[in-house]
């Protein structure tokens, strides 16, 4: 993310006078051109239930596809908890503080349940920790027999990334529809991609990576899937699907078509939304957004990359949050839409598209909340974590 939970942090007030400022003005909104002006449409009306409260900085909400109707909430600083039927269990399913190093941008930033959990009882996390120096660990950790509780002890280290900055770590992880498991790194930090990590294919910075993790290689904890784009080729990390990425801190799958949509935040300019495709480059830090990115003076001819399906202006909002396809049936006229928002406006919207193009947009909510990932329950429902600790419920006015 780009600094947004060191800006609540430091400085939350100002961030929330803006969303209330923002939800104030809402009947005044308009698009700019390059976020399809000429497409937006009346929004269908929908509004944000309260489902729980008083948790501490939650980051992602994610099921386990185990038909056990659970949500599991993952906090930043390292813990684990368990949402059914309205009610948080007073039972964590995970605590890993002792080993996790949170604040900023750091953290346990993601949570993924294997495809066959509900068989093999696996799942896997995204955290940082400084050991010595501050690395990404991508690690698998084994449910309880009961599925209740894992236990912190059962931790398998597949992947420690170094990271050079404390910002720009990405953070999601997810399984596909191949039953490959995806993760989105940052560029590695500080501003501008001081290290020109988004353009280089050596290191695992700056990209959506693509492993097997029900395979070992002979030096790797993981396998690389076989149809990965740059596999065979020298010099280049094997693991990558696609980069060119500032800062993809959350990304998602369509569980009926299986594209695969990508929320990755700006520097200064302009927030985007990614359809991601095998072996594409998106630009960064050549481009941000669809504009050659400012200040950095880089030959800039934007027809060597991967445009975004959409882009917005910093007046919009300053830090993108990738949704879900809505694949739900509370809310009808939303089925088959994609839904994001952003952390520092609170706003919501909606887009349709065809192919690249897009068809329609539309601003759906002014939540004046601080948005830090949106999350799906195994009906397809969607959901909003606000990082102020609630989680609410997306449901028709």
């Amino acid at each position: 993310m780009e600094n947004f939970i060191k800006r609540y942090q430091k400085a939350a007030l100002p961030v929330l006078a803006l969303a209330v400022l923002l939800s104030a003005g809402k009947n005044t909104f308009a698009l700019s051109p390059s976020s399809s002006e000429k497409h937006n449409t009346q929004s269908p009306p929908i509004t944000l239930q309260e489902v729980v409260r008083n948790l501490h900085q939650p980051v992602a909400l994610v099921h386990a596809n185990d038909g056990s109707g659970r949500l599991f909430i993952v906090e930043q600083a390292g813990k684990i908890k368990v949402l059914k039927n309205g009610s948080v269990s007073k039972q964590l399913f995970l605590d890993i503080r002792d080993r996790v190093d949170a604040g900023g941008e750091t953290g346990l930033l993601g949570l993924a349940f294997h495809p066959d959990f509900s068989k093999n009882r696996r799942f896997f996390l995204n955290y940082t920790a400084f050991k010595p120096r501050l690395k990404t660990f991508i690690s698998e950790f084994s449910a309880s027999d009961d599925f209740k509780t894992a236990d912190p002890k059962s931790e398998k280290i597949l992947m420690e990334i170094p990271q050079p900055f404390s910002n720009h770590n990405g953070g999601q992880i997810a399984f596909g529809p191949d039953k490959k498991l995806y993760i989105g790194m940052g560029d590695g930090g500080a501003g501008n991609d001081p290290e020109g990590n988004g353009q280089n294919t050596s290191t695992l910075l700056g990209s959506l990576l693509r492993i097997d993790v029900d395979k070992k290689t002979k030096d790797k904890a993981y396998g690389i899937p076989k149809d990965n784009p740059f596999r065979r080729q020298r010099k280049v990390a094997p693991e990558i699907w696609a980069y060119g990425l500032r800062n993809p801190w959350r990304f998602s799958f369509d569980s009926k078509t299986g594209d695969l949509y990508l929320g990755d935040v700006g520097q200064n300019r302009r927030e985007e939304i990614n359809l991601v495709r095998r072996g594409r480059n998106y630009g960064w830090n050549v481009m941000e957004g669809k504009i050659c990115t400012p200040g950095l003076f880089l030959p800039c001819d934007p027809s060597r990359y991967t445009a975004p399906l959409i882009d917005y202006p910093r007046s919009e909002g300053t830090t993108v949050i990738g949704g879900y396809v809505y694949r739900g049936s509370a809310i009808p006229s939303l089925v088959g839409a994609y839904l994001y928002g952003d952390f520092g406006s609170g706003r919501i919207w909606m887009l349709r598209h065809k192919g690249k193009k897009v068809t329609e947009q539309a601003l759906l909510l002014e939540t004046g909340r601080l948005i830090s990932a949106f999350g799906e329950d195994e009906e397809g429902e969607l959901y909003v974590v606000d990082y102020k600790g609630k989680i609410l419920k997306m449901v028709p006015k």
